[in-house]
């Protein structure tokens, strides 16, 4: 499956992209990574490519991935964007679906226990912080040049993310 994007460049989900060049071709390296960081910020639901898939036709629409400084952190904040985006969607679908149901909640919504069931209740960039810091090991500052945020914004996000998994973690223990 074939996508154009701006100014030519066409992406294709197994090659990369076509016609672009080898400079776009050495970004194949940097998807782990970042099919790695979609699964963190997106929804348990969506698939990580998808996310992935839709940053760099984002991407593309703006400029080629060669004009761009430090490809694979904008990228990372337009999987981010993306998250955030379906996590909106799906909540205004999920309040409209109540809204017809009478305000029942459905059996086929109950959630399953889960190991980390309690992650995808923190918010996409608490979880991207977390993530990027505790887990890829990049300092706050990293992270801030990643996320377009500043450095006290990450360690805000960073520390209220932490406080609200320990306090969800107690409640899910009592």
């Amino acid at each position: 499956m074939c996508e154009t994007a701006r100014g030519g460049q066409r992406f294709n989900d197994r090659r990369g992209f076509i016609g672009a060049g080898n400079r776009s071709r050495s970004r194949a390296g940097d998807l782990p990574p970042l099919r790695r960081f979609a699964a963190v910020v997106g929804r348990p639901d969506v698939d990580p490519d998808d996310l992935v898939q839709e940053a760099f036709l984002r991407t593309l629409q703006v400029r080629p991935l060669a004009e761009l400084v430090a490809p694979a952190a904008y990228l990372r904040r337009a999987i981010l964007s993306a998250a955030n985006t379906q996590r909106r969607r799906f909540g205004r679908t999920r309040t409209a679906l109540q809204k017809l149901r009478g305000s029942a909640p459905c059996a086929a919504d109950a959630e399953y226990p889960s190991d980390v069931a309690e992650l995808f209740r923190l918010s996409a960039t608490e979880r991207a912080v977390l993530f990027l810091h505790d887990v890829e090991g990049y300092s706050f500052e990293e992270v801030g040049g990643m996320l377009e945020m500043s450095n006290g914004a990450v360690r805000m996000a960073a520390s209220r993310g932490r406080r609200r998994l320990r306090s969800l973690l107690e409640e899910a223990e009592s």
